[in-house]
């Protein structure tokens, strides 16, 4: 287990290394000159001459050869000096701390909705094969293949205006603030975003639980009078867990980063919403950042799963 470890760790900061150099050269590819936006607005409209924006450039360090700013900035990173934002001159940790109990708060509802019902559907579906179940849950597990999250999103908006004519408050309110208030503005957009999640998780649980149940050990669990639902519970759903929980733990990463859309429907100041505003603005060292830290939460989590699997299955050795 320990040499495990090492070994995946040997491997997280050399995948880190790479997301780095991706973001940074693209960032520096695209069409699009932060000194030009800063000094010409967001719509383009201000004049400035050649000398302001060769000043402004120098200033924000972009006139130096890539590589050269590259190195500059990693060696910043890696003493956790992640640098100030082009666009409000605040360090970026402090634009990016504010909105991160939001977005770990809506990610981590998301996919705790995603769960709850995705395993549930998965193995009721499984264990009623070919019934009108089955049917109905398949069905509802595709629907939610095919439609965008944000579509979703206007949709739960939509229906609870002209149905209930009520419409959840908008924005973000601390739990500690206001828990009630907090639940209400999070408990929507979290539930657009886990069903598509929900409707992966759904349909990779019937998958693998049709597969476990078909084995000889659930046959002979069977034939020796056990209940169906310790069958399944205690013995086909730990087998079947493995390939579900890699999911899961892909698709928390992906709701960090992939709530973006959401964030924007609901008015929600999450760090998928910054991260748009960024790339919109050309803040380099914001994106960067943001970019660099979807990418450590979603190394870590996937390391943890894979920790996870030798207690869901003994016969896993690390070694």
């Amino acid at each position: 287990m320990r040499a495990y470890v090492v070994r995946r760790l040997l491997l997280f900061f050399p995948t880190l290394i790479g997301v780095s150099l991706i973001v940074f050269i693209i960032l520096r590819i695209v069409p699009g000159d932060p000194a030009f936006i800063m000094l010409a607005g967001y719509e383009g409209e201000g004049s400035f001459t050649q000398d302001e924006l060769d000043r402004v450039r120098r200033r924000l360090g972009l006139d130096a050869p890539i590589y050269v700013q590259y190195v500059k900035w990693i060696a910043s990173a890696v003493q956790l000096d992640f640098g100030d934002s082009f666009f409000t001159n605040r360090p970026i940790w402090e634009e990016v701390r504010p909105r991160l109990p939001l977005t770990f708060q809506f990610a981590f509802m998301a996919i705790f909705l995603a769960i709850a019902f995705a395993v549930p559907m998965g193995i009721i579906s499984a264990t009623r094969q070919d019934t009108w179940i089955d049917y109905f849950l398949r069905i509802f597990a595709i629907i939610g293949l095919a439609m965008p999250t944000f579509w979703v999103g206007a949709l739960l908006l939509l229906c609870l205006s002209l149905w209930f004519n009520w419409f959840p408050p908008l924005g973000y309110t601390a739990p500690w603030v206001d828990l009630k208030t907090n639940f209400i503005q999070l408990i929507f957009p979290a539930v657009a975003l886990a069903y598509s999640t929900n409707a992966v998780a759904a349909r990779m649980t019937r998958s693998q639980m049709l597969e476990v149940l078909r084995e000889d050990y659930i046959r002979t669990a069977m034939a020796k009078g056990l209940l169906e639902r310790v069958v399944v519970l205690r013995h086909a759903l730990k087998n079947a867990a493995l390939p579900v929980l890699t999911l899961f733990g892909v698709q928390f990463g992906f709701l960090l980063g992939g709530s973006v859309v959401i964030e924007s429907v609901f008015s929600l100041p999450g760090i998928g919403r910054l991260l748009i505003f960024a790339i919109n603005t050309r803040d380099f060292p914001m994106v960067q950042f943001l970019v660099m830290f979807i990418a450590f939460i979603f190394l870590t989590v996937n390391l943890l799963v894979d920790l996870l699997y030798g207690w869901l299955d003994p016969r896993i050795r690390y070694e």
